[in-house]
């Protein structure tokens, strides 16, 4: 089998590119090395605990014990997942939370991200420190996996 100049010039670009993108998770995940792209994993690094930023829990506020217990939802272990994946937004109206496969498509992304199309304010609440654009990042690629309960 003889293969063209131009098609192992291609081979060549690929794995170079490749290459470039082989960043390791941990020094994505910035003051949370540990996170992955795992509900289990972002329950415990994001959801229920602080990080090196000083960026509050997110259960500090979305816990059944909260008075005001925000927007209506819980990110207690047990039951953050189930109240997050396939589940209508309380306080927009045709907003899902999570849509497995559809990080641009989960209202979840556009909270901690800040869009302009949120209701209310970007999270968490306390203006910061917010979670780092790599934080979002494995939370995306979990939604991207399809959001399994893992």
């Amino acid at each position: 089998m003889r293969v063209s100049a131009p098609a192992i010039i291609c081979v060549f670009a690929l794995a170079a590119s490749a290459a470039g993108c082989d960043e390791k998770l941990s020094d994505v995940a910035g003051p949370t090395p540990n996170l992955q792209p795992t509900f289990s994993s972002i329950q415990r690094e994001i959801f229920s605990a602080a990080d090196s930023s000083g960026r509050v829990a997110c259960t500090q506020c979305h816990n059944p014990g909260n008075r005001t217990n925000a927007a209506a939802l819980s990110l207690a272990e047990g039951v953050a997942y189930g109240e997050l994946v396939n589940v209508a937004s309380s306080r927009k109206a045709g907003a899902t939370r999570v849509v497995p496969g559809q990080p641009e498509a989960s209202y979840l992304i556009h909270k901690i991200e800040g869009r302009s199309d949120i209701v209310g304010q970007r999270m968490p609440r306390t203006g910061g420190p917010f979670l780092t654009p790599g934080q979002i990042s494995v939370i995306k690629r979990w939604i991207a996996l399809g959001a399994r309960n893992d």
